[in-house]
């Protein structure tokens, strides 16, 4: 078994990556303040860190300054700020790798794998989980979509919003990504069609629009489809 320290305020995304990492006998513990986070490093052995830039009191620069001082571990920066001043300022502070939000999850967990390798630990981890079946496929000739093999009823609109992130695999697409990229989408939508465009999908492929599952929401970014 693997134990992650995570350092995220953003509790929604901690939450993604805590329920996805497990699939992988992982078990990681969140903290959303930095003070919190530094303290549970002295009470508890962790194999790794995942590290958030953009923290309340303490900037996660510093944060890291002070892990490496103290501790001799793995740290995987996970940020929106993707300035090569942070970036040089994280790897001269000793951060082993270094994630720009957002990325996709598939990605993240092979580097946890190869940086640990690299220290000589091993993940017991569900070789399958990579190549698992997705439950979303489309026929693009035919402007089809299916669902675990039924097709579903969708507008134009609807096909094509959904086809764009099923290609996207897994990768969080922002409101933006979505207007410049999905085609029938006019550029001058708004951000609220596009909300109330998923919110249709998400009548038609959700078995509970309240707690969806395949389309999540990722909070100031925008949308995720979970395809296996």
């Amino acid at each position: 078994m693997i134990n992650i320290l995570m350092i995220e305020d953003d509790i929604e995304l901690a939450k993604i990556l805590t329920e996805y990492l497990n699939q992988y006998n992982i078990v990681v513990t969140n903290y959303d303040t930095p003070e919190l986070g530094i303290s549970a490093l002295s009470l508890k052995k962790y194999d790794l860190v995942i590290l958030d830039l953009s923290l309340p009191n303490i900037d996660g620069i510093e944060v890291c300054r002070i892990i490496r001082q103290k501790y001799d571990l793995p740290i995987i920066i996970s940020s929106a700020r993707s300035y090569l001043g942070d970036k040089i300022a994280c790897f001269s502070y000793g951060a082993d790798d270094f994630m720009p939000k957002p990325y996709d999850t598939q990605e993240l967990i092979l580097r946890i794998k190869s940086i640990l390798k690299r220290c000589n630990h091993q993940i017991i981890e569900k070789e399958s989980s990579l190549n698992k079946k997705q439950i979303f496929t489309f026929d693009e000739s035919k402007m089809e979509i299916y669902k675990d093999g039924e097709l579903l009823d969708l507008t134009n609109a609807e096909y094509f919003i959904l086809q764009y992130m099923i290609q996207k695999n897994g990768f969080v697409v922002s409101r933006q990504e979505l207007l410049s990229n999905v085609d029938s989408i006019k550029y001058e939508s708004s951000y609220k069609s596009i909300d109330v465009l998923i919110g249709r999908v998400r009548t038609k492929i959700e078995e509970n629009t309240k707690k969806p599952k395949y389309i999540l929401s990722i909070r100031g970014v925008g949308y995720k489809l979970v395809n296996q």
